[in-house]
């Protein structure tokens, strides 16, 4: 129970560290690195930097949520904790293209995809929060993050690094990752698909 708590309280903390070391530990022992493998751990320092963004500096990414989407009141606690979900869909986002990224060409354009998503969805999200200001919380990382998706698949393009169906299957691959992370977090509050589908349409609704 002890050991529960102090993983949902801490774990933006955790998940930096553990990410930081990672990042270090792969400049030490692979300094020749492929670009791939180059862009996959870029990507995690942006992360790292969104999910700072996102939580804490400045912060509030997820009372908006919880507030315009959800509508439902969500303690500390449940919402730090949520960031344990997060953090293992991202690592299977950057470890997994890091080291099968060359050799699977799906798995980096589906991290691009990934970063692509984020700078898009962050936009939307300033009409569908109704946020007081052109900005919500991790918004500056994420269109970095946009950036960069779009560098790496311009570089595999340009390099024939990937075939056609890389490019039009990994949409579909993130998707799915993207739901089954969704789908843990929907759970954690007690909410289903349904539900959240109903609210976000009605969120665009309504007028104002």
């Amino acid at each position: 129970m002890i050991m529960t708590k102090f993983l949902k309280h801490f774990a933006l903390e955790i998940y930096t560290v553990i990410a930081m070391l990672l990042i270090v530990l792969v400049a030490i022992f692979m300094p020749d690195m492929t670009t791939i493998q180059k862009f996959a751990v870029f990507m995690s320092f942006l992360f790292i930097l969104h999910e700072w963004e996102e939580g804490h500096y400045p912060g509030g990414f997820l009372d908006l949520i919880s507030a315009n989407i959800l509508r439902m009141d969500i303690d500390g606690e449940t919402k730090r904790g949520s960031r344990l979900i997060t953090a293992v869909f991202i690592y299977v986002m950057t470890i997994v293209p890091f080291f099968w990224g060359d050799a699977i060409p799906l798995f980096a354009v589906t991290m691009a995809v990934f970063c692509i998503f984020e700078g898009i969805i962050h936009i939307v999200g300033i009409k569908l929060l109704r946020t007081k200001k052109p900005y919500t919380p991790g918004m500056v990382t994420a269109e970095i993050e946009l950036v960069a998706g779009v560098a790496l698949i311009v570089y595999m393009a340009v390099n024939h690094n990937a075939a056609w169906y890389d490019y039009v299957f990994a949409p579909f691959v993130f998707l799915a990752c993207f739901a089954l992370m969704q789908r843990s977090l929907m759970a954690t509050v007690g909410m289903g698909y349904k539900d959240m589908a109903a609210n976000i349409r009605r969120r665009f609704a309504e007028k104002g």
